[in-house]
């Protein structure tokens, strides 16, 4: 680097080193004066002596003997302190990345790769025909799903303090340093708050909490974004095939499995999914009253100045029972109606009705008994969790005001009467005024309906079977259907699916297991009779094996109400989508032939037909990774697709993928945009479905700006994979994946070598890592494994990832690769050049190469080693954590190798910036897990000592920005 060059990016960073240099001090006055000189005497020597490791002036012991012998209640402040110094880095960091992008935007730079401006862009250049466009399109959608599992580590009372400190620092930005003092003051006291607050939870999150956790991001940002980008991505794609009658539905349409998914959860039951349901569509009439309200404030259109169509006035006449209120003022008279049928089915949808409060409550036999629900006193909103409503509506809700209107029956038709108000104001020449607040509700409305997101139901093929045979041998159809084989079952599923015939009446008696499950199902079914088809729009199969497996899921929506049989003139037909999820490699590679199956079964295939021939499949990136290996499981992935792709074609169904990715590189992490491109030829199609989980999701659309340009980039993405060729390989396809066929096979086979075949590698793990500890961290609802075991295939991927995460191992994210890479090159230079020219051309191989940088960059085998120590058998330490070494070297020399970077980071200069920036501060952290585990371990299991274990996983988890 040249000597301006250096300079050019000295001055670049600049503002972030102030930024981090600002906060760390005002941290630091905080704990001087709040904990004393000795305590910060001691931090301040640690943090020195971390950057004296990270410039390789001292060895690791440096801090390793500073913190050997502190006694607790001076480490739990250190602890406390690095965390914070890390949360406060990554708040820098995030100011910095908008500062940079602002200087891009400034600059009339190119637009960047996953903005739809550079979409358009190529777009533009590729010249498509809109048949092709039209066809591509169809039934498109972008679905991000936030998911059962969170792991943001952080409490929502740290997540708002630090969300206040972020807008003080963007304030603090545009302010001259001589007019800063009365921020700087603020700064100063909400960091006082932060180290005042307590950074662990006592106590294991409730799913209430988790549903109130998922829903707030709508509050933040969700309800405003989401809907102005779908108009944006509209209007863009209409104004360039204006006949090809482009995405008549929203193409960005939000889920969520938080209440929904009971795969290992027990604490999901039929009064959770009302619950998810409710407050949901709480959070949705919320935003519709707040801008009705305001809409009537503002539209004050006199009609003896404008115009008033036939439509327009009817609404008026409608809109208030009084003819003398706002006489001559139609708007208001229309949109006071319109707000008062929306309250109408607020009350209805989130009091009255199945989903409601009052009616839960006599379901349980709450009140009187009586038929008629209670009234409910006072704050109703509070109650439903659905943060702050318009004035009247929480006293509506209580029961305390009849408006006398209507309910809407459904979203369209609340849509109608709002295009009623847009076409009038259109047709008088105030269209400046239809495009303000009007079309901003109308977009939401057009986009979340009456349910807001789309609530997901999951659960275990296991479960669905034992449910299943306690049904039929209740109904006397048969008494062990467990023991029949494949083919008994599906005939024995596909006579029960053509009856109308329910296997149950009112009185039977069932276990508490098939109670609850068909109890969850009818409270499914109460959200879709409520709010609509799109509440609760799909039903996943979690370890699905077989065409049984997906059999026994339609009939427990038949037994629920939500299948229709159908008659011998009608097909079947069902609101709920039947997703089977395949997560293990070997049933990724027998997914296509299990659908095919499914589809060759004529009751499937009608009900497939019945929903246009859409079928969802899902593809599990956790446990195909645990199972084989970074390598393998991704390439195992990348060939269900390519088999799901041909059945499609094949078939005529219209596949919809749903990719279930978690935060890190070793659950399906990393870049959604190169991720989305990464997939094979016609597996997008228009449509993509992804969950989003924990820290993930505050990072992504905790703030407006990040949460535009992230949901910005799937629909880039996926209009990108749809419309354009980005695979980039040819007619060298077929090559190309015979040799990732043996890659992926060499990389498995050194995978399982240690994990599956090495004597005591799990005690090793177990050992080594924090894994007992991570089921304390109090960060979700569902236990850390499926059922009690020492195995870890029963462990979940969460603990199995976020455990090595900790100590600084990161194998998941990339163990296998170097040895698969080094033995099929062989040492032959041809060999090297044909992966390099892959990595060139081949996104799928980029992006699991960049993916494996990323991970590895944040490893550090010399923390490692430290971790490595607590295993008690000498010998199977230096055995495993060699053969863990030895891999890691050599990962890393093929990764140069191949892609020809002198580091890891070398395509990634933001992410280096961000690990130099913030790894001296994780020395402290892991030096200290190391020692209190070591104390845990040797029998002092004192209170402090565990919080302490748990601050620094907290603080670890912050700091790497992946927890799981």
């Amino acid at each position: 680097m040249g000597e301006s060059q250096a300079d050019t990016v000295h001055e670049a960073i600049r503002p972030l080193r102030e930024d981090i240099r600002f906060l760390g001090g005002v941290l630091g006055d905080t704990i001087r004066d709040h904990e004393g000189p000795e305590v910060f005497d001691l931090i301040e020597r640690t943090r020195i002596e971390a950057f004296r490791v990270r410039r390789e002036e001292v060895g690791r012991s440096a801090v390793a003997e500073l913190l050997a012998d502190v006694d607790i209640a001076v480490a739990l402040p250190l602890i406390r302190a690095f965390g914070y110094f890390v949360l406060l880095a990554n708040l820098a960091e995030d100011l910095q990345r908008d500062r940079r992008r602002a200087v891009h935007e400034g600059a009339g730079e190119p637009p960047q790769d996953s903005s739809l401006a550079a979409t358009y862009r190529k777009l533009d250049a590729a010249g498509l025909p809109g048949d092709r466009v039209a066809e591509l399109l169809t039934d498109a959608l972008v679905s991000p799903v936030i998911t059962a599992h969170p792991t943001e580590t952080r409490r929502r009372t740290v997540f708002d303090t630090q969300t206040r400190i972020t807008e003080l620092m963007r304030q603090r930005q545009r302010y001259p340093e001589r007019e800063r003092g009365p921020l700087e003051l603020e700064i100063r006291r909400q960091v006082l708050m932060l180290w005042r607050t307590a950074l662990i939870r006592l106590s294991r999150l409730r799913i209430q909490d988790e549903i109130a956790v998922g829903l707030r991001y709508y509050e933040l940002t969700l309800l405003d974004v989401i809907p102005a980008i779908n108009a944006q991505v509209r209007a863009a794609l209409q104004s360039r095939w204006p006949d090809a009658g482009l995405l008549p539905r929203p193409i960005l349409r939000p889920g969520s499995w938080i209440g929904g998914d009971r795969d290992g959860n027990p604490y999901v039951t039929s009064e959770v999914v009302r619950t998810a349901a409710r407050q949901a569509a709480g959070v949705a009439f919320g935003r519709y009253l707040r801008d009705l309200v305001e809409l009537e404030k503002r539209l004050s259109q006199s009609a003896r100045l404008v115009a008033v169509t036939p439509g327009l006035a009817a609404l008026a006449a409608a809109g208030y029972p009084d003819p003398d209120s706002y006489a001559d003022e139609p708007y208001r008279r229309a949109i006071h109606g319109i707000r008062a049928r929306v309250t109408a089915t607020a009350k209805y949808a989130l009091v009255t009705g199945a989903l409601g409060v009052a009616a839960g409550e006599r379901d349980r036999g709450a009140g009187t008994g009586s038929a008629t629900p209670r009234s409910l006193s006072g704050g109703v909103a509070a109650r439903l969790g659905v943060g702050q409503l318009p004035d009247g509506l929480d006293a509506a809700l209580a029961g305390d005001i009849d408006s006398g209107f209507p309910a809407y029956p459904t979203p369209q038709a609340f849509l109608d009467d709002l295009d009623t108000v847009d076409a009038a104001l259109r047709t008088s020449g105030d269209g400046l005024l239809a495009d303000d607040r009007l079309a901003a509700l109308r977009h939401a409305v057009e986009t979340f309906g009456f349910h807001l997101q789309g609530l997901d139901m999951r659960q275990n093929s296991e479960i669905h079977e034992q449910v299943v045979a306690e049904l039929l041998a209740w109904a006397g159809v048969h008494e062990d259907y467990r023991s029949l084989p494949e083919s008994e079952r599906v005939e024995l599923l596909t006579a029960e699916l053509r009856t109308r015939r329910p296997l149950l009446g009112p009185h039977a008696q069932l276990s508490e297991l098939a109670t609850k499950e068909l109890g969850v199902i009818a409270a499914a079914k109460d959200a879709i009779d409520t709010l609509g088809a799109d509440a609760v729009p799909n039903y996943i199969i979690s370890m699905c094996t077989s065409v049984s497996d997906m059999l026994e899921a339609a009939l427990l929506l038949k037994e629920g109400g939500l299948l229709e049989p159908g008659a011998a003139d009608a097909e079947p037909t069902c609101p709920v989508g039947i997703v089977p999820l395949f997560e293990t490699i070997e049933d990724l590679d027998a997914g296509a032939a299990t659908l095919a199956a499914a589809l060759g079964v004529p009751v499937y295939r009608n009900l497939i037909a019945s929903r246009g021939m859409q079928q969802e499949v899902m593809l599990g990136y956790s446990d195909s990774n645990k199972d084989g290996g970074y390598l393998a499981a991704n390439w195992a992935l990348y060939q269900a697709e390519l088999d799901l792709v041909e059945l499609a074609r094949k078939t005529g169904i219209r596949l919809r993928l749903f990719h279930g990715r978690g935060g890190t590189v070793g659950r399906g992490g990393g870049r959604s945009y190169d991720a989305i491109l990464a997939q094979p030829a016609g597996a997008v199609r228009g449509s993509l479905r992804l969950t989003e989980q924990g820290e993930v999701i505050a990072a992504k659309y905790a703030e407006p700006g990040s949460a535009h340009r992230n949901l910005e980039s799937l629909i880039a993405g996926t209009v990108e994979s749809t419309l354009l060729d980005v695979e980039g390989l040819g007619a060298d396809a077929e090559p190309s994946y015979a040799i990732m066929d043996d890659l992926a096979a060499r990389a498995r086979a050194a995978y399982a070598r240690l994990v599956h075949e090495t004597p005591g590698f799990v005690e090793y793990f177990r050992q080594s890592t924090p894994v007992a500890e991570v089921g304390d961290l109090n960060i979700g609802s569902r236990p850390a494994s499926r059922k009690p075991t020492n195995s870890v295939a029963d462990l979940r991927a969460i603990p199995w990832v976020m455990a090595w995460s900790q100590a600084r191992v990161m194998l998941p994210g990339w163990y296998g690769t170097g040895t698969a890479l080094e033995d099929w090159i062989g040492g032959d230079p041809e060999r090297l050049a044909i992966l390099s020219d892959l990595y060139r051309r081949w996104p799928f191989f980029r992006t699991v190469l960049s993916n494996l940088a990323q991970v590895m960059a944040k490893s550090d085998l010399a923390i490692a080693a430290r971790y490595a120590e607590l295993v008690d058998d000498t010998q199977l330490r230096d055995h495993i954590f060699g053969m863990i070494c030895a891999e890691h070297a050599r990962t890393v020399a093929m990764h140069a190798a191949i892609t020809g970077n002198d580091h890891l980071l070398a395509d990634n200069p933001s992410l280096a910036e961000s690990i130099h920036n913030r790894f001296p501060y994780l020395e402290p952290l892991n030096q200290m897990q190391v020692e209190l585990l070591r104390r845990l371990r040797s029998g002092d299991d004192s209170e402090l000592v565990k919080r302490g274990i748990l601050l620094t996983m907290n603080g670890l988890a912050t700091a790497l920005r992946n927890s799981g």
